[in-house]
């Protein structure tokens, strides 16, 4: 199954995107994503505060 999301909100924290969609319940989510080839970093949290955090705390092992 893809999760086809509309994220608004979208910051750009280092290599990590950080934005909110709704999830396939309607309840909000927060995605992180590091955008760095062959990364493969990202995590859903319940909070854009965590989600941040998580952005500005991820150390990418590719770079």
């Amino acid at each position: 199954m893809t999760a086809n999301r509309r994220f608004r909100n979208v910051t750009r924290i280092g290599h990590v995107q950080v934005g909110t969609a709704y999830d396939h319940r309607g309840r909000e989510k927060h995605t992180a994503a590091c955008t760095a080839p062959r990364c493969n970093f990202s995590a859903d949290y319940d909070s854009r505060a965590a989600a941040e955090l998580a952005a500005r705390t991820h150390r990418c092992p590719v770079r």
